[in-house]
């Protein structure tokens, strides 16, 4: 089964700051960064249940480069990617808790 994984504005634009920064630390890198979120989401569509519940019936998956996690929920047949955060961040802070 192929899951069909919806990624919402504030994972969007977290994804979009990461790359910002690390592409001004070195070109290329910021597109290296989102190569491997598009491969964590790719890991997201075949087996979202593999991974256990986090915190508040949010589950994550951790890229394997960067130091990103990314933070979702399963609704039906759907995975709802909320948050994408640097591993060092306040996640449930920054998850609504």
């Amino acid at each position: 089964m192929s899951w069909r994984v919806i990624i919402r504005p504030n994972a969007e634009a977290d994804a979009y700051a990461a790359r910002l920064w690390y592409e001004s630390q070195r070109t290329g890198l910021g597109d290296e960064l989102l190569e491997e979120i598009r491969n964590a989401v790719r890991v997201l569509e075949e087996h979202p249940e593999r991974r256990p519940i986090y915190y508040r019936g949010f589950r994550r998956l951790l890229t394997r480069r960067f130091p990103y996690k990314l933070f979702y929920r399963l609704e039906g047949d759907r995975v709802i990617g909320f948050r994408i955060l640097h591993a060092k961040r306040d996640h449930q802070r920054q998850l609504g808790g």
